[in-house]
């Protein structure tokens, strides 16, 4: 959004400045091209003055205009009088036109009737760009005469370079004025909003609860409403977790009720057996589903992370304990400081179903590997668990991920364990995929929400 601004702002103002500038140039060349046509006009009346009064022209010589410039060979100042249409041996020039005739202005238009001027901009013999006025002078029986006098336009280009340098460092000093001006402006005005992110930041990376501070009174209203929906959200969440456990407990009651009165009568008969099967099977659906409930009510809680390192020692003690007897050894490799963004127990089952399995197939290795990948707002933390097992085919490892299918009934457990992986992972937008293990067995890759912690990025 600031970048935003601060683009339009400064186009803005550039096109502004731009506008003014060409305005200001054109007005003052137009001034400058009075201001030197003003000039040419004194000797054309001065000349024209000569062809009124000829007694004083002859006293003072035609032509004399009192500038020594009409009298240098290709000065640049011209001046010719001569009747329209005359030939160029009836005409009278200065001395600087070395009898070459003064033309006409290339950009003039119609011809100028009896006092009427016409100026415009021509060139002299030697291709020197001249600004030339010529008037028609009426003398009644006499006729008419043209009087024409140029002068070198190279001066009115002089003036606006100099005009468009001083014009372009103010007008740049002034953008720039503007450019820092309008960026600070945004800095100031920006400032609540840059500080309302760094608290919602704050709040999805768990170091904080709610929105804190004093805000302007436009955003005021903004942080009071993310705080009531923050508010809002939690007592959702703790209302879901309340009926999930209360529906927990509903079902599995009557669950064991059925498993304890099958056993009473005779334990071993067929239908106590297929009873206390089936029952089983009910327990471990029910679980399935309640705590893929539970998962989808904690997923998007903000501000709920579980330290990565802890959980996976934990893990591996309990499941050292668990396959004791297989004598396996865990290899892990945790970077400091990872975070999982979701609830513990979550992320318990996932590694744990993950770690579970790759104890059962194993022989002799089980490897576990988390880290972090992705900067910015959004990393991923990434766990791999490998086992030196006899692994999977490629069209089994889609099979096995489908509740409750097990590949090998010898093992024990429900099949769900994959399953309620990906099934979690997919909750906290996450994904699991298996792929052969370097050890040789199965390696299972899970990538969800997580970062580094600030102590640890520090």
């Amino acid at each position: 959004m600031a970048v935003r601004l601060a683009v339009s702002a400064l186009l803005s103002s550039a096109l502004i400045l731009l506008i003014a500038g060409l305005i200001l140039s054109t007005l003052y060349r137009e001034t400058t091209e009075r201001a030197f046509d003003s000039r040419l006009l004194v000797y054309a009346n001065d000349l024209a003055t000569n062809l009124v009064s000829p007694s004083d022209s002859e006293a003072r010589g035609f032509g004399s205009l009192g500038d020594p410039r009409f009298d240098l060979p290709l000065s640049g100042w011209y001046w010719q009088v001569g009747r329209p249409n005359a030939r160029p041996r009836d005409l009278r020039t200065s001395r600087s036109l070395v009898g070459v005739p003064l033309q006409p202005p290339d950009d003039a238009v119609g011809e100028a009737g009896a006092g009427q001027l016409r100026k415009g901009y021509g060139k002299a013999q030697d291709d020197r760009p001249l600004r030339i006025i010529e008037r028609t002078v009426d003398l009644g029986e006499e006729g008419r005469y043209l009087v024409r006098v140029a002068g070198p336009s190279d001066e009115i280009a002089a003036d606006m370079r100099r005009f468009t340098l001083a014009l372009t460092t103010t007008f740049a000093l002034l953008g720039l004025s503007l450019g820092l001006t309008t960026l600070l402006q945004i800095r100031f005005g920006l400032a609540p909003l840059i500080k309302l992110r760094a608290a919602l930041g704050a709040i999805r990376r768990g170091e904080a609860d709610r929105i804190s501070g004093e805000y302007p009174r436009d955003i005021a209203p903004l942080a009071g409403e993310v705080n009531l929906l923050l508010e809002t959200n939690r007592e959702i969440l703790e209302r879901a977790r309340t009926q999930v456990g209360n529906l927990a407990h509903a079902l599995k009651t009557p669950l064991s009720i059925i498993v304890n009165e099958a056993s009473a009568g005779d334990a071993n008969s067929e239908l106590a057996v297929k009873v206390r099967e089936q029952a089983a099977v009910m327990r471990d659906q029910v679980n399935y589903h309640l705590d893929r409930a539970r998962a989808a009510a904690l997923a998007g809680a903000l501000g709920t992370f579980t330290d990565v390192e802890p959980v996976v020692a934990a893990l591996v003690r309990t499941f050292g304990k668990i396959f004791y007897d297989k004598d396996l050894t865990f290899e892990t490799s945790v970077t400091p400081g990872l975070r999982f963004r979701g609830e513990r127990q979550d992320f318990e089952e996932m590694i744990g179903n993950l770690v579970d399995n790759a104890a059962k197939w194993a022989h002799a290795r089980v490897s576990i590997r988390a880290e972090v990948i992705g900067q910015g707002e959004y990393p991923h933390l990434i766990v791999t668990v490998e086992d030196d097992g006899p692994g999977l085919p490629p069209e089994a490892r889609v099979a096995v991920l489908e509740r409750g299918r097990r590949l090998d009934e010898t093992k024990p457990g429900s099949g769900l364990g994959l399953s309620i992986v990906s099934d979690l992972a997919a909750l906290y937008r996450g994904r699991l995929r298996l792929d052969a293990a370097a050890l040789g067995g199965l390696r299972a890759v899970i990538e969800v929400p997580g970062d580094a912690s600030p102590a640890a990025q520090a």
